[in-house]
Parts: C-alpha cells; structure tokens; sequence
C-alpha cells in the first residue's frame, strides 16, 4: 500500500512542474539536444511529432483501457518503454514513466532517440505518421531563431 502511495505521488508530483512549449522554444530546445537530422528526420519532424501527440505538454498522460499510460511530450507507451504500476512491462528505456514528464525533456528525448532506433523509426508514432510523415513541416520550424 505505502508503494502504491509513493508511486501515485511521484506521478503526480511532475505535473505540478508541467511546462507546456511554445513551437520555436521546443524547437530550440530539441535542437540543443541535437534533434536535428537525428536519424534523418528533421527538427520540423520531431516538433510536429510533439504537437500532435502532447500539444507541447510535458505533462499529458494518456491513460489507456489495459492499464497502460502514454507519457510526456512524446506520449511514450508504458507497454514497452517505461515503468509504471505495472509489473513485468519491459522498460526498455531503463526509466519510470513519471520522468517523462520532466519540463526539461532530457529523459523524453532519451527514451525517444531509443524508440527512433528501432526499424520504424518515428513511424512508432501513430500521430507522426497520420499527420506528419511525407508532408510539407517547414512551418513548424519557420520564423524560430536558432
């Protein structure tokens, strides 16, 4: 019961940390982190990428049927990547969810450099490939002083 407790208020103690980016801020930040042609997607990739799955939020979590939560900026999947209340998941990027949802985003790119790693690359995300892949983005960067 005390863990139980001790994980809900470690969820919950970020989110009072929350930061929600404007569009040039988390490009220059994502940039500083070298984002940039990571993986040969674009600064303008990862910037769409994050405002179609969080809006910028550093805090959004979206909490699925199975139990499962998709955390921070990059909505990353407490299925595979993080570790949350759930027993036994893998947590590949070695982190808890709830350090996804850091304002300063280092883990969030961490664990999302990780997931780019794998063959599908930011195809992993839904958002990315419905609203972002194979499209025009320069806007997303256009008018950021870098």
């Amino acid at each position: 019961m005390l863990l139980a407790l001790v994980s809900l208020l470690s969820c919950l103690l970020p989110s009072s940390e929350a930061k929600v980016y404007s569009r040039c801020e988390l490009a220059r930040v994502l940039q500083d982190f070298g984002l940039d042609g990571y993986r040969g997607y674009s600064l303008a990739d990862w910037v769409c990428l994050a405002y179609f799955t969080s809006g910028f939020n550093t805090a959004a979590v979206d909490h699925e049927a199975d139990g499962s939560t998709n955390n921070g900026i990059f909505q990353i999947s407490s299925r595979r990547w993080c570790r949350n209340l759930t027993p036994n998941a893998p947590n590949v990027c070695r982190m808890y969810c709830s350090d996804l949802l850091n304002p300063n985003l280092k883990d969030s790119v961490i664990c999302a450099m990780k997931i780019t790693q794998e063959p599908q690359g930011l195809g992993y995300w839904e958002a990315w490939r419905h609203h972002c892949q194979g499209k025009d983005l320069t806007d997303w960067v256009d008018g950021c002083d870098f």
